[in-house]
């Protein structure tokens, strides 16, 4: 079974093309040019539409007391 969605698979196509050109911003409007961060913002743009796209990992680290 496919863990990601068609969609989300063009979506993630999409922004590589758009980093790839030069044309792909980040959300503080500054040029992405790190394919992980493309990549990551396909498959954030796919969540938004619906798309089947596995949650996001949490980032916390937990804290040995």
């Amino acid at each position: 079974m496919a863990k990601y969605s068609k969609k989300a698979g063009d979506k993630v196509e999409k922004t590589m093309h758009e980093m790839k050109k030069g044309e792909l911003k980040s959300g503080s409007g500054k040029k992405v040019t790190s394919r992980r961060q493309a990549i990551a913002i396909g498959l954030s743009e796919a969540r938004k539409e619906g798309a089947k796209v596995p949650k996001k990992a949490s980032s916390k680290k937990t804290q040995k007391a």
